[in-house]
C-alpha cells in the first residue's frame, strides 16, 4: 500500500520540489523538438503539453517556434515509390530557420507513397493540417483531412471536407481553417466557403461569396480572410483582379476591386499588401529566379520564397526581409540536394 501511494504521488507536482507555477513556466520554455519525449515523462506532462491552452500560453510569452512546412517533390529515389512514373511523389518537409535545418515529416499513413497532388497545408494551434488534392494513383479529387500533432509526433485522420473541391483558397486564424472557392468534380467554379475547427474536428458552412472563384488564393490579413482573384466556370483561365473578403468579426463578405493584376494566376504568388497602392504584390515579379512555380511562406518579418526561372528548371530557395509592406532582395540559401524538389504548397506552423 505504501509503495502504491508513493507511485500515485510521484508526480503530484509538475517538477518535484518546485511550485506548479514555476514548473509550468519551465515546461513552456522547452524546445518543441523535446515535446514528444517530455510527454512520456508522466501523465501530467503529457496532458499539459498536448493541450491548446499550453500552446496559447507559450505563444503569448514568445516561446513558440515557427517552422516552414512544405509539400515538396521527393528527389531522393530511395524515398519515392518504387514504381516510377512521370509524376513526382510528394512528401512533407519542415525547415527551421533558427538553425537552417531541414527534415522530413512522417508520411500520412493513408498516403505512405506520396501525398495527394495539389493538396493544401495550413498551420493551426501548433498542428499541421493537410487537406484535399488529387489521389496520386487515380488523379480523382479527395476530401481527406489529416492533422499532424508535433507534440505527439503522430498523424490523425480528421473529419473530411464537406465536398470534394480542388484549387481552393485556404487561410488559418484563431484555431480555425477557412476554405473558399475552387472547383468541384465537374470543374464548376465554387462560391461556397467553410471553416474547420481543429479542436472540435468540425466543419461549419459560411455565407457564400458573390461568385465562383476557381484557382484563387487565400490570405489572412488584418483580421480578415481574403480570397484573391480566380475565375468563373465559363471564363477558364481569365483571372480576375478582384477579391472577396470575409470579416472574422462580422461573418460577412465584401468585394474589393483591383487588388491583383488581371490575367495573372495568383496561386503561390500573392505577396505583401501594398497599402499605398491598395493591392497585393506579386512574388513572381520580384525576381526572375522565382517567376515559375512560385511558392512562399511568411515567417515573422521574413519570407521563404521558392521557384524557378524557367519551366522545368531547378528550383531555388531564398529568404527575403519584409519591412513595412516592402520586400527586400532575395538571398539565396543553401539547401541539401534531397530537399531541393519543387514545392506545391507551404505554410507556417507555430509550435
Amino acid at each position: 500500500m505504501e509503495n502504491s501511494h508513493s507511485n500515485d504521488n510521484e508526480f503530484s507536482q509538475l517538477i518535484p520540489g518546485l511550485p506548479d507555477e514555476l514548473g509550468y513556466e519551465c515546461l513552456t520554455r522547452l524546445q518543441y523538438t523535446t515535446h514528444c519525449v517530455a510527454s512520456r515523462v508522466c501523465h501530467r506532462w503529457r496532458d499539459l503539453i498536448q493541450t491548446s491552452e499550453f500552446h496559447r500560453y507559450r505563444k503569448s510569452k514568445g516561446f513558440t517556434h515557427k517552422l516552414a512546412c512544405l509539400v515538396q517533390a521527393q528527389t531522393n529515389p530511395q524515398l519515392a515509390s518504387p514504381k516510377r512514373t512521370d509524376s513526382p511523389s510528394f512528401g512533407l518537409v519542415a525547415f527551421d530557420t533558427t538553425d537552417s535545418t531541414w527534415r522530413r515529416i512522417d508520411p500520412v499513413p493513408k498516403y505512405a507513397d506520396g501525398l495527394p497532388m495539389f493538396c493544401h497545408v495550413a498551420g493551426c494551434e501548433g498542428k499541421l493540417v493537410v487537406m484535399g488534392g488529387w489521389d496520386p494513383k487515380s488523379y480523382g479529387p479527395v476530401s481527406d483531412v489529416f492533422v499532424f500533432d508535433f507534440a505527439k509526433n503522430r498523424w490523425s485522420e480528421a473529419k473530411a471536407m464537406p465536398g470534394k473541391r480542388s484549387f481552393f483558397a485556404v487561410g488559418s486564424y484563431s484555431g480555425r481553417i477557412y476554405v473558399a472557392g475552387g472547383h468541384d468534380e465537374n470543374k464548376n467554379a465554387l462560391s461556397s466557403a467553410w471553416v474547420y475547427d481543429v479542436s472540435l474536428d468540425e466543419w461549419i458552412e459560411l455565407a457564400q461569396m458573390s461568385q465562383g472563384r476557381d484557382e484563387c488564393e487565400g490570405v489572412v490579413l488584418n483580421g480578415e480572410f481574403w480570397v484573391v482573384s480566380g475565375y468563373g466556370t465559363d471564363s477558364q483561365g481569365a483571372f480576375e483582379s478582384s477579391a472577396e473578403v470575409y470579416s472574422f468579426a462580422s461573418g460577412e463578405w465584401r468585394r474589393v476591386e483591383s487588388v491583383w493584376a488581371e490575367g495573372e494566376c495568383p496561386r503561390g504568388r500573392v505577396g505583401v499588401w501594398k497599402e499605398k497602392e491598395g493591392k497585393f504584390s506579386n512574388w513572381a515579379e520580384l525576381d526572375s529566379a522565382v517567376r515559375i512555380g512560385t511558392c512562399w511562406v511568411g515567417l515573422d518579418y521574413r519570407a521563404l520564397v521558392m521557384g524557378s526561372d524557367y519551366q522545368g528548371g531547378a528550383h531555388g530557395f531564398f529568404m527575403v526581409e519584409l519591412k513595412q509592406g516592402q520586400k527586400g532582395k532575395l538571398e539565396n540559401i543553401i539547401v541539401p540536394c534531397e530537399f531541393s524538389g519543387s514545392v506545391q504548397s507551404a505554410c507556417c506552423v507555430e509550435i
